[in-house]
This record gives structure tokens, C-alpha cells and sequence, in this order.
């Protein structure tokens, strides 16, 4: 039985919460579940629960800020996680006003799985990136366990640098990060549980590995992670990624490699630059890949 409690409108936005009971607290690091975008297979729902307590055992917050119709996509998602089983769902809505008072963050207490849906991650950034909220996400992350979900825009707000979709102009050019130079590829400050690499969506899908292998070699110390569609990379609490889904992901590397830049255009070139490419159950150890 899921119970919700609605709190009059404020600031033009709705906050909506059940009010989860509280888990006695442990220090464990949590996992995340990181969505390429697109359908989501049954392994990847399945998962996400387990790791949050169970389909019955988890409380599980959706947080639908990314998308223009929160509302839908808060609805949408809950729909999804009772299909499989889950039985205490919340979605929360709300300002950033809402986001820095201490009381919201409580609403939080006794979550074990937090969910971002998909839309821009750019908007989802400027309800939650530096406020108390953000904080107490990373409270449950690295000290109680939780698990930390999204997809498309909630996958893409995961890394430290986040991609925010966006580019510089090239008058001269019509596609898509059609270039791979410095400062192409424009970017913004995301949550930062994944602090290793930073992470690109939609990846195969929809042809992004320029976009990503340019901010890989302009940061050469992170991995570039691109998830394809239909596909989750999964963070387990020791640090290993584990591919669970349809399609795959491809790491880029640079740890070792000799970067090099030509001026004044600043197209970026690289040697030793490594490559893989993770299936459906490859386990990959980031510290142990240099």
C-alpha cells in the first residue's frame, strides 16, 4: 500500500511526499544504477530494487525534475517500479527554495533508492546541485547504503563534469559534435557520485562518442563512460561497473596516454588512447584498467 501526504503549492511547484520510516543508519557505501536512456529492461528495474532492500523492503524516492512534465514522469516511473514488484514509492517535487531548507532534505530519512528520471539534466542541476538536498543524497549514497538511480539526464547528472547537451558554435557545420577540440563540448557542475569519469547517454544510440572522447582528452586523469540505450552501468559499493541490459558501453581511457593539441584550432589528438567495449555482463575494475 502506497500513503501520500500533499503539501499545498509553493513557489509555483508541488511537493508531494510520502513520509517513509526510518532506517537505523549504517556507514556503508551504496551502488548506483546509471541508465543509458530509453526502455528500460526488466534486469535493470529488477536490480535497482534489489539493491535498495527488495521489491517489499524498498523505499524508493523518484525524482522527476529533469523532465517538463514532472508530474508524468514522476507517475510513469512509480508505474514502473510497482509493475515489479515495489510496494513504498515516493515522488518528490520541488523548488530550489525547497531544495535548501533543511526540512525537505529530512524527507529523504529511511529512503534506500532515490531515482532521477530522464529530460535535461541542465534543469535537474538547478533544483539540487549545491544545496543541502544534494547533501543528504550523498549522505545515503556514501554512508547508509542507498542506491542512486537515473536515466538520460538523471544518468548524465551522475559524474562531477556533467555534459549538458550543449556546444560551442560552428558556424561553418551543420551536425552534431562534429569536432573533437578543446572546449567543443560545453559542460556544468553535476552530484558528483561518480568522481572517476564522467559519464555521456544515449551513447551508441545516437553517435556521441566525439563529444565524449573531447572532454576525455581534455581531462585526461577521468574515464569517459558512454551507456547506450536500454543499458545500465552499475556501480557496485567496491567500485566495479557491471554492465546489465540490452546494449552496451564503451570507457574511454587516457590515464596513460600522451595528449596532444594543435593551435590555434585546438583540435585534440591523443596516443595510446585505450578503448573497451562492455556487454551485457562484463565486470570492468577502473583502478585496476591503467
Amino acid at each position: 500500500m502506497i500513503l501520500c501526504r500533499c503539501f499545498p503549492i509553493i513557489a509555483g511547484l508541488l511537493l508531494l511526499t510520502y513520509k517513509l520510516p526510518a532506517a537505523e543508519p549504517g556507514v556503508r557505501r551504496g551502488s548506483l544504477v546509471i541508465v543509458g536512456g530509453g526502455e528500460r529492461p526488466g534486469p535493470i528495474q529488477q536490480r535497482f530494487l534489489r539493491l535498495a532492500g527488495g521489491p517489499t523492503g524498498a523505499r524508493v524516492a523518484v525524482i522527476p525534475l529533469a523532465s517538463s512534465d514532472p508530474e508524468a514522469a514522476g507517475e510513469s516511473q512509480t508505474a514502473e517500479f510497482r509493475s515489479f514488484g515495489a510496494t513504498n514509492t515516493v515522488v518528490l517535487r520541488f523548488s530550489r527554495e525547497q531544495a535548501m531548507d533543511p526540512a525537505t532534505s529530512r524527507l529523504l530519512d529511511g529512503t534506500t533508492g532515490v531515482f532521477f528520471t530522464g529530460g535535461d539534466q541542465a534543469r535537474l542541476a538547478t533544483f539540487i546541485v549545491g544545496t543541502p538536498l544534494a547533501e543528504r543524497l550523498h549522505q545515503l549514497y556514501d554512508q547508509e547504503g542507498a542506491v542512486i538511480g537515473g536515466t538520460s539526464a538523471g544518468a548524465a547528472i551522475m559524474s562531477r563534469i556533467m555534459i549538458t547537451g550543449d556546444q560551442r558554435g560552428e558556424p561553418d557545420r551543420k551536425d552534431d559534435f562534429a569536432v573533437i577540440r578543446r572546449g567543443a563540448t560545453l559542460t556544468s557542475t553535476g552530484l558528483g557520485f561518480v568522481t572517476n569519469a564522467i559519464v555521456d547517454q544515449h551513447f551508441i544510440a545516437r553517435r556521441r562518442e566525439n563529444r565524449l572522447l573531447g572532454l576525455v582528452l581534455e581531462n585526461p586523469a577521468l574515464l569517459g563512460v558512454g551507456i547506450d540505450e536500454s543499458t545500465a552501468l552499475v556501480v557496485t559499493s567496491e567500485g566495479r561497473w557491471e554492465v546489465v541490459g540490452d546494449g552496451s558501453v564503451m570507457v574511454f581511457d587516457a590515464r596513460g596516454s600522451m595528449v596532444a593539441e594543435t593551435a590555434p584550432r585546438q583540435n585534440l589528438g591523443a596516443r595510446d588512447l585505450r578503448l573497451h567495449l562492455l556487454l551485457p555482463g562484463d565486470s570492468f575494475d577502473p583502478a585496476a584498467s591503467r
